[in-house]
């Protein structure tokens, strides 16, 4: 086994608490050129999709490799701000804004980043970048509110390979779900509740949820469940009844079954119920990104009208609000207990002149 040389260490200094911020991921730029090597890092991922590997390897490279990045550059380049990626643009936020709500309860010193699961930053440059600044203790923070393989999963086992080839281990942490949190379901009630103050109420509420092949729910992955627990808590803290809002699954790859009801299907249905107004959440997302600004904002509003639908809004995610970051940061206190403990300065003062005196003989 080959190590990763250690960051340089030096007597007396206060070693601190990394806290990292993980979501899905993006290409750098919405280019062909940039969607196709991100794309052959997610979906090379045996967690992400779990086919025999000879025969997912030959799929993926002789035919979605060769026609998915182009049309998915389009989709990209639709959705792209002047800043970068959705995604990418709203995590950095997210991290930045939760240093600083988190340095308004501790003197102990920590430091907060972000990672890409797929893409940049990636995660074995983050944990890196942490170990460098001397934290000895990582916090892993999934920006998933339900627990599934192919995500948390996933982001844990690139976490997992990184420390394999790290000698001096900090001590790991890991959150794998949130998706009954209070503060997340309050903050996602307010962001509707707000919304519908300045646009009005509508006819029935859609809460989609990013889909999942059917097996992984027959394997025992819990996904399905969180979701739909979510979704129940969210609409009480709205006061809605079973009749006013509908739980369905966006985003189906490939002809196996995935969860059900698929939030296509449901868009044309409902459409051809000529429903007055329809409005759709993303309850599973923190950050808008592709599967909410141009999957459900632009292609499930063309879905529903040309199905004799009305009028159809989307409610953004919760981004940057400041009840989701109070939230955020209040998950993130409770999961680092005992860890964020002021350094005590007699101490490391003793450490400093113990290592000159060694150094001297």
């Amino acid at each position: 086994m080959s190590y990763q040389p250690e960051p340089e260490f030096i007597h007396g200094t206060a070693s601190r608490t990394g806290i990292l911020l993980v979501n899905l991921g993006t290409p750098d730029a919405p280019t062909k050129q940039a969607v196709r090597p991100y794309l052959k890092q997610f979906l090379g991922d045996p967690r992400v999709v779990e086919i025999p590997r000879a025969v997912w390897w030959l799929i993926l490279n002789g035919i979605i490799l060769n026609v998915r990045p182009k049309k998915s550059a389009a989709k990209y380049a639709s959705i792209w701000l002047p800043e970068g990626s959705p995604l990418r643009v709203y995590t950095a936020k997210q991290a930045v804004l939760l240093q600083g709500y988190l340095g308004q309860r501790t003197e102990a010193p920590f430091v907060v980043d972000y990672a890409m699961c797929y893409g940049n930053p990636g995660i074995a440059q983050a944990m890196q970048k942490l170990q460098a600044q001397n934290c000895q203790r990582i916090l892993i923070v999934p920006l998933y509110p339900q627990y599934a393989a192919s995500t948390t999963g996933a982001l844990c086992d690139q976490v997992f390979d990184e420390l394999k080839k790290t000698r001096n281990m900090p001590a790991l942490r890991t959150i794998k779900h949130f998706h009954d949190h209070p503060g997340y379901i309050a903050a996602l009630a307010n962001n509707i509740n707000e919304y519908w103050t300045k646009h009005g109420r509508p006819e029935k509420l859609l809460l989609s949820f990013h889909g999942l092949p059917k097996y992984t729910l027959e394997k025992g992955d819990p996904y399905h469940c969180e979701c739909h627990k979510t979704a129940r808590l969210l609409a009480q803290q709205l006061g809605l009844q079973p009749a006013q809002y509908a739980v369905t699954f966006q985003s189906r790859f490939g002809k196996q079954e995935w969860l059900q009801p698929y939030t296509s299907a449901t868009l044309k249905e409902l459409g051809s119920q000529k429903l007055r107004r329809l409005d759709v959440a993303c309850p599973g997302f923190v950050a808008d990104c592709l599967e909410t600004l141009e999957e459900i904002a632009m292609e499930g509003r063309e879905e529903f009208q040309q199905a004799g639908g009305g009028e159809y809004h989307y409610i953004p995610c919760l981004n940057d609000r400041n009840d989701w970051l109070q939230a955020l940061t209040e998950l993130v206190t409770d999961n680092l207990q005992g860890w964020l403990l002021k350094p005590d300065a007699t101490e490391l003062a003793q450490s400093r002149l113990r290592a000159q005196a060694m150094a001297a003989k």
